[in-house]
């Protein structure tokens, strides 16, 4: 069985975060990494347009609301185990290092020519020595960085260290002797040495014989060689085994010596608790490091005794090392992470969600004396934490949606009036939830040193004179030393959705929404008419949610009339000065439709009425509408005219008479800017001269030979567009001339001196510069924080206006307006390069003019032959404010997306690099008439009315459902999004088949909405749904539950979704056994002890309508009740024997304790619809127990086979009838462990076993047997398990703890099947994420372009989620297109660079732990590679192609026909 498998909704969940300076050493950015998905984030300001205007970033004192947007993201061939930055020397931006399983290191920078990723370095170290013997993947390789970037080390299979040395800009210990002399030299040889020198390797046993199990490594802050920390357990202990062995951790230092690889151990602490976890290294001026254990915090310094406290009563018993108890907290930090916020303090973040500030309290010999917690909020459950822009605090969550925080501490040393005060602190105490923030509590009276600082000081005296402010830091003779404490406000600023993990999913009908907002019942005729949406059980406890995804959008279509004949349709304001109130202002105020040879014109205000006599022209068609002069005119363009209008009146025409028909128009306010057929471009400005607007023509033209094609006008307001070079460099961070910036960055301009440069206070004469003032002054400018990244991203750039032209010959041109230099020329824009660089980079400017320009212009490129031409072009300002400018280009066969980013050198300081192509199906080719002289005149009368052909297929809009982009009109309607996220999100529109024209439409009735015309002529008028969020990989709904949703099933008859949910919450009780019954015993530790967590279940129906719980039709379960399976079986009627009924059959478990029996019960229940009550519609449902009875073992799995109930109790299945309200055995048979899932297709019964892989039985109905058919014989510990329909032949689909995905198949007359005993494994892939819930959907023909024949016949697909947060589908291939697809994936392997130096095939071929004695089959495509092929060039693409013998069209249509399969939600 031949198949393949693509991800179709990347990762979302988020386990690494890091800032750094990741495009240049100006702008700290966040990188993120969650699965095999790294993404870079900067934080802006978010300030809508209207307060932008108003804003002058230089006099703001408090920064503005900050969001989070995204520059850029990868995909990688792995996952990502571990994330560090490292500034190299002389480096313009910071390097990344990552290590993947099990030990590969890769170090990549951002390559500023192409904004790709580009790899420095590889490190792999898994030969067979280096194991060590070790053939399982259990080892997390782990890296960390040096804090003054000297080394980095990563920790390899638990036993090994590997040492990374970087080269540092003044290295004195290896001189050469080019080095001693005055640096005159070339700046080539400065370029050859590398900022990474040759890896080492340490084996831990050489350091200390005893060194294994190592729980953490860091580097210690202020040593003079690197120095590392390492935290070890030597001989390992369990909870159960405290009262034998408690303390085994010990605490290591090892200085590296990197020239003579020495390592000796500088300091050692024996006897820390064995549930210690990590160590925190604490930076100067108090040194030393935190060790965090479960149930304590120490604070150990190489010369000093230790600190330790206990956090609850847990850690008085377990452990022996002294440790004094954490008054008035009670908490433990199993799970939790942690980040420095300041020198002193730390942010910690629990694995219930409660954010802590931990604040060292330091004495004046600067040893910690004691802890100081504060509870600040309540937030979601972290993975990660990481601090950016000193008072921005960055939660990753795989559970939840990760969130970016700001927080504050209430300052005392600046005037704070009162009434500001209490706002502010009513203002928090919302935002957090009502979470109290305690008051710092005062601290113990035993140590008379402190002197606290309570909060609540009279307002005059928080303005101190500098002079008592350094004595209270620096504390005087007499004085003791003062200790101030302040609180911390947390407020949110940003959040990422995140839908991971994804538990449980299923399948059900969409709802569709008519015209009068009555919600129709879902029908459908046919199977392939079903509409179908996914629905998910998503996060975990207080972060828990459904989320329903949708693939396609299907927009709700409030009304729709026939318009025969009309081809285009836009809509325009009235005079904006008119209106009175600005709701009414952004209202449309008429409507043109173009049809072939007129126009008909429509004033849109409660209704929609057809309006005459106007300034408009209606006896001739319209090519283009739209406002100018800040929606105060409207100009109309015709074939022949150019019209200005203020509302309805005329007030100029402007006839365009060069012998041929005008086809395009583009506005960018004041210009237009027409295209003529015969490849003339003309311009005209709109002027208010003595009050009278008039439209101008320009007298500047360009050139119409080759002709130009298509054309774009773009008002530039994001700065990205300029030619002066001091624009760029202040951005790259060179502050001196261009020559630094062109030697790859190696000769840095001196920075000012700073006084950290301790040679230069030894030796060197440095002047004025280090006079140091008095000590208070320092103090307040370390306190200072820096605002200039966010005050220059508020720095509005000056607009400018651009000029975009497509040629007949391939070439695409920008112009400056109004003066109509050529600025920037692409070559072959149709071939869709990666990268858009200009053609004329080294071409002075001088020479560009008219007489030698056309000379220079040939020689500059060659053509790639039969490239397809660009149609169409579209550059467009989206994300918040216009910053992200998007040039679209169209061609015949697909849709290029560029972006555009600042580069330094030539003329316009930009490149383009693409971010996604779109296929687009053109059936019927359609030629660009070039002639605009026709033979006869009807041909030439016939030219100058509407064509189909010249309809403009990107329509951008500024305001659909609030959100702005470009409309993709045609076969494969889409919308494009670019928000202020940053992420291109591209939708498609459900609907049939074709959109010919598009247009935004805010009315009264219908606010923010659009309207369409599809293949017929009706003028759809509609609006998008408004709950779904559209930035998202999917249109996606979360509807949050704040509780764990566990199984969840769609009961397609009463058309109602059922969910399992489990409430968690601390239990004081607990069973134990007496002998011969269980009683219930109650415990009572004290307060500081921490209670375990107990489940409570419930079953509640959700309607697809409200997406509510319907109230009053839940099922409570009992405590300690788990409920392990659930599914609605088909079982037949009691007493018929022909129908079947729809029951919800639900399995559960008693989880007492190891000492008791385990217990299940078998519940069985129907849906019944009951009269609602009056004003609540949602109450109509009602469930009715039919069974419910105790089993001799836990109910595992559920599921039915021709009428009768099929259960697993443990390691034995049972089927059952039901008969007259109870069950009646019919047949039962052993098996391996424990069943946990089972799924049947007519009398096949399929099962899993947690640990013994899986058997598939069969039942005998006639003979009431159940016996076991095949089985496969290798352990193996499955996840998730469905079948494969592939016409007739049925696979098994396995999915395991490895994160692979199997096929299996009964084959009884292959001979390595012992006769059928065994089942074969046929194709094997690994996913890389883990995947517990999957369903099939059946392969259907949909929209107007069928391919014939259909080769998806009688196949499905299987859709699985995964405990990232992805989505994908696995589909089996007809053997044609395998065969094509595994040629093109052979071809790709070496075709492409691979990210990070990682290889698809060595990452997609099955891992396992245990040493497999057959080899991997492989037999299953990865989709994602294959995809990969869309993105090529148009040569690239040709040259694979050609190489495998095929067409890129076949490819290309092999891929599109998968794509619309799987497109069904």
């Amino acid at each position: 069985m031949f198949s393949l498998c693509k991800q179709t909704h990347a990762a979302t969940s988020i386990e690494f975060a890091i800032s750094c300076r990741f495009f240049n050493n100006v702008e700290e950015n966040l990188v993120v990494a969650g699965a095999n998905v790294l993404k870079v984030y900067r934080i802006a300001p978010n300030v809508d347009a209207v307060q932008r205007q108003k804003l002058n970033p230089s006099e703001m004192r408090l920064a503005p609301k900050m969001r989070l947007e995204c520059l850029a993201s990868y995909t990688l061939y792995g996952n990502v185990m571990s994330l560090q930055s490292v500034s190299l020397a002389g480096a313009m931006r910071d390097a990344l290092l990552i290590s993947f399983k099990d030990a590969k290191l890769s170090v990549l920078q951002l390559d500023a020519d192409t904004q790709t990723l580009k790899t420095l370095s590889l490190h792999y170290f898994e030969e067979d020595d280096i194991r060590g013997g070790w053939t399982g993947r259990y080892h997390v390789p782990v890296v960390r960085v040096d804090p003054d970037a000297r080394c980095a080390v990563m920790l390899v299979y638990g036993k090994r260290l590997v040492v990374l040395p970087f080269r540092k800009d003044n290295s004195l210990d290896e001189i050469e002797l080019a080095d001693v002399k005055p640096i005159k030299k070339a700046p080539t040889t400065l370029v050859t040495r590398t900022p990474i020198m040759a890896s080492y390797l340490i084996a831990l046993a050489d350091l200390d014989e005893k060194l294994d199990n190592v729980l953490d490594i860091q580097f210690l802050h202020g040593y003079y060689e690197p120095t590392l920390l390492i935290l070890y357990e030597p001989v390992r202990t369990c909870a159960g085994r405290i009262k034998v062995r408690s303390d085994t951790c010990v605490l290591v230092a090892i200085s590296l010596n990197i020239q003579q690889r020495v390592h000796p151990i500088i300091w050692t602490v024996n006897s820390l608790p064995y549930d210690c976890l990590q160590v925190f290294p604490i930076q100067k001026p108090i040194g030393g490091c935190l060790v965090m254990t479960v149930n304590a915090v120490i604070y150990l310094n190489q010369s000093v005794p230790p600190y330790g406290v206990s956090l609850n009563s847990s850690a008085d018993n377990s452990t022996s090392f002294p440790l004094k108890p954490q008054d008035g907290v009670r908490i433990s930090l199993d799970c939790a992470n942690f980040a420095f916020i300041d020198v002193d303090k730390l942010v910690i973040s629990l694995r219930t969600g409660d954010l802590y500030v931990l604040t060292l309290c330091v004495d004046s010999m600067r040893t910690v004396r004691n802890f100081h917690f504060h509870k600040a909020a309540a937030s979601v459950l972290t993975s990660c934490i990481c601090v950016c822009h000193t008072e921005y605090i960055f939660l990753g969550s795989r559970l939840g949606n990760s969130l970016l925080l700001h927080f504050t501490e209430e300052d005392q040393s600046t005037v704070i009036t009162l009434d500001d005060h209490v706002e502010a602190a009513a203002a928090v105490e919302q935002q957090l939830n009502n979470n109290e923030l305690t008051p710092p509590q005062q601290l113990d009276e035993d140590l008379p040193v402190y002197d606290v600082e309570q909060l609540d000081l009279p307002p005059q005296s928080k303005s101190r004179r500098i002079e008592d402010e350094e004595l209270e830091v620096y504390g005087s003779g007499a004085k003791a030393s003062v200790l101030q404490l302040r609180k911390f406000i947390f407020e949110v600023c940003d959040s990422l959705v995140n839908v991971a993990p994804i538990n449980y999913m299923c399948a059900g009908e969409r709802v569709e929404f008519e015209e009068d907002g009555t919600t129709l019942r879902p029908h459908a005729e046919s199977l392939n008419e079903l509409k179908i949406e996914l629905v998910a059980a998503t996060g975990h406890s207080k972060n828990g949610a459904l989320s329903v995804f949708v693939n396609c959008i299907n927009p709700q279509i409030i009304t729709s009339f026939e318009l025969d004949g009309c081809l285009d349709v836009w809509t325009v304001f009235d005079d904006a000065t008119r209106k009175s109130t600005t709701a009414r202002q952004e209202q449309h105020d008429f409507m043109l439709l173009s049809q072939r040879s007129s126009t008909l014109v429509l004033q849109t205000g409660q209704e929609i009425n057809e309006i005459e006599n106007t300034g408009f022209t209606v006896n001739q068609p319209t090519i283009y509408v739209g406002n100018l002069g800040q929606q105060r005119f409207i100009v109309q363009v015709t074939t022949r005219h150019v019209r200005l209008l203020q509302g309805t009146r005329l007030i100029q025409n402007v006839p365009i008479d060069v012998g041929s028909p005008v086809v395009q128009v583009s506005i960018a306010d004041p210009y237009v800017c027409l295209r003529v057929l015969n490849g003339q471009v003309i311009t005209l400005a709109l002027r208010e001269t003595r009050g009278t607007p008039r439209l101008a023509i320009n007298k500047h033209t360009i050139s119409s030979s080759p002709a130009v094609v298509a054309i774009a006008a773009y008002k530039d307001v994001s700065g990205l567009f300029t030619c002066k070079a001091d624009d760029v460099l202040n951005l790259t961070g060179s502050s001196g001339s261009g020559f630094a910036n062109s030697f790859g960055g190696y000769m840095k301009a001196e920075p000012h001196m700073k006084v950290e440069d301790e040679e230069d206070l030894l030796y060197g004469d440095a002047g004025n510069a280090f006079k140091l003032n008095s000590m208070a002054d320092l103090a307040k400018q370390s306190k200072q924080k820096n605002t200039d990244w966010w005050r220059r991203q508020l720095v509005q750039a000056k607009p400018s206006y651009w000029l975009v032209v497509a040629r007949q010959s391939g070439t695409l041109e920008i112009y400056s307006m109004p003066d109509m230099k050529l600025v920037y020329l692409v070559n072959d824009v149709g071939n869709g390069a990666l990268v858009l660089t200009d053609a004329m980079e080294f071409v002075p400017i001088s020479l560009t003019q008219e007489n030698s320009k056309a000379g220079i212009l040939h020689a500059c490129m060659p053509q790639h032959a039969n490239s397809p031409l660009p149609l169409e072009l579209s550059l467009v300002g989206l994300g918040q404010h216009g910053e992200r400018p998007l040039l679209m280009v169209r061609t015949r066969l697909e849709l290029l997306i560029y972006q555009v980013f600042r580069y330094a050198k030539g003329h316009l300081k930009i490149r383009f690099r693409k971010l996604d192509q779109m296929h687009l199906l053109d059936q019927q080719p359609s030629h660009i008439e070039l002639d605009g002289d026709g033979d006869n005149d009807d041909e030439e009368a016939e030219s100058y009315n509407m064509q189909p052909k010249y309809v403009q297929k990107l329509r951008y809009f500024t305001n659909v459902g609030g959100l702005s982009g470009i409309m993709v009109c045609g076969v494969n309607p889409c919308f494009v999004f670019l928000t202020s996220r940053g992420e291109l999100r591209i939708h498609r529109l459900l609907g049939n088949g074709d959109v010919r024209s598009f247009a935004a439409f805010n009315n009264v009735n219908i606010p923010h909405g659009f309207l369409y015309f599809d293949t017929t002529y009706e003028l759809k008028i509609s609006v998008l749904p408004s709950y779904l969020s559209y930035d998202a990989a999917w249109p996606v709904r979360k509807v949050p539950l704040r509780c764990t949703p566990r199984q969840l099933v769609y009961h397609r008859e009463n058309r109602v979704y059922c969910l399992i949910t489990q409430k968690e919450e601390p239990m004081t009780k607990y069973y134990r056994f007496n002998g011969e019954d269980k009683e219930l015993s109650e415990e009572s530790r004290g307060e500081r002890f921490i209670y375990p967590i107990g489940s409570q279940f419930e079953m509640v129906l959700i309607s697809p309508e409200t997406w509510e719980i319907v109230p009053d039709a839940s099922i409570q379960f009992e405590p300690w009740e788990h409920v392990t399976a659930f599914k609605i079986v088909k079982l037949s009627y009691e007493g018929t024997r022909s129908g079947l009924k729809e029951y919800l059959c639900i399995g559960t478990n008693f989880n007492y304790s190891e000492d008791i029996t385990s217990r299940g019960n078998i519940h069985i229940y129907d849906i019944i619809e009951v009269v609602p009550e009056p004003g609540k519609p949602m109450t109509k449902f009602k469930l009715k127990e039919v069974f419910k009875k105790e089993q001799k073992g836990p109910v595992s799995a559920i599921s039915d086979v021709v009428g009768f109930l099929v259960t697993g109790l443990g390691q034995k299945i049972y089927i059952w009838q039901l008969r007259d309200g109870d069950l009646i055995g019919v047949a039962f048979i052993d098996t391996n462990i424990y069943v946990h899932q089972i799924i049947t297709v007519k009398s096949l019964i399929f099962i899993a076993d947690v640990y013994k892989s899986i058997s598939l039985l069969r039942f005998q109905e006639e003979y009431r047997t159940l016996s076991l058919a095949s089985r496969d014989f290798n352990p193996m510990e499955v996840f998730g398990i469905e079948f494969m329909v592939d016409n007739s032949n049925l696979g098994f689909l396995v999915t395991d703890a490895e994160r692979n995905l199997i096929v299996y198949m009964y084959q009884p007359e292959a001979r390595e099947s012992l006769g059928g005993q065994k089942l074969l494994r046929k194709a094997d892939y690994h996913l890389g994420q883990v995947v517990n819930t999957m369903f099939r959907v059946q392969c259907h023909q949909r929209g107007l372009h069928q391919r014939q024949p259909f080769l998806y016949e009688n196949k499905h697909f299987v859709v699985y989620g995964t405990l990232d947060g992805a989505l994908g589908y696995c589909v089996p291939l007809p053997e044609k297109v395998y065969r094509r697809f595994l040629m093109l994936q052979n071809v790709l392997l070496s075709y492409q660079d691979h990210l990070c130096g990682l290889n698809p095939k060595e990452y997609r071929t099955i891992k396992s732990v245990k040493k497999m004695s057959i080899n991997p089959s492989r037999c299953i495509i990865d989709g994602d590679l294959i995809w990969s092929y869309r993105l090529l060039a148009h040569s690239e693409r040709s040259e694979v192609a050609k190489k495998i013998g095929t067409r890129t069209e076949e490819i290309l249509a092999d891929l599109l026909e998968i794509e619309r399969l799987s497109a069904v939600f």
